[in-house]
């Protein structure tokens, strides 16, 4: 693959979503010059998910849409969303990636959220912009999101969202073990 362009579509015009599925690429490609580029991708879903299907399905929407606009080498899509679990609620991301045989998802950590934020969230609210009033921030969901206000820095969005890809990836990493299922 030396020389060659990965071209890649990615479902969002999230920078933070782009620069993951670049990060994440390039770890298994590092070769090639990827080109990735984000388009406007309808989810389908509510704009804050409240399950982990619903999650995913944004996600896998997203990727499905891509490829009916553009020929790319891969297709890429992230949808973060929220759910109570049995410990509590907790947000994290589905993400999908695809090329022209093939498509895996993978799921980001697990971040507890505070019950009150749930709450809001459940009436109505969406994430982001619920951070950006609790913490006096701007438009946090483009930056370190969540994660990183309530890690004190010490996580950021664009890392769990590539720490799903890389963990999505593994099935192209390894075709040949996972080509009889």
């Amino acid at each position: 693959m030396a020389n060659e362009t990965l071209k890649v579509i990615v479902g969002s015009l999230n920078p933070v979503k782009i620069a993951a599925v670049k990060e994440a690429l390039a770890l298994y490609y590092p070769e090639p010059q990827i080109d990735c580029q984000g388009m406007h991708a309808p989810s389908l879903v509510a704009e804050q998910p409240m399950t982990s299907q619903e999650t995913r399905d944004g996600a896998v929407n997203r990727l499905r849409y891509c490829q009916q606009q553009q020929d790319a080498d891969f297709y890429a899509a992230i949808e973060g969303g929220v759910d109570l679990f049995e410990d509590g609620p907790a947000t994290f991301a589905y993400a999908v990636i695809a090329d022209r045989q093939q498509m895996s998802v993978g799921r980001g950590a697990n971040m507890p959220l505070p019950v009150s934020v749930y709450q809001a969230l459940a009436q109505g609210d969406e994430l982001g912009p619920l951070m950006d009033k609790l913490f006096n921030t701007t438009n946090i969901k483009q930056k370190g999101g969540a994660i990183g206000l309530l890690t004190n820095g010490l996580a950021t969005r664009q890392g769990n969202y590539a720490h799903a890809l890389i963990l999505a990836l593994v099935t192209f990493a390894h075709r040949e073990l996972f080509s009889n299922e």
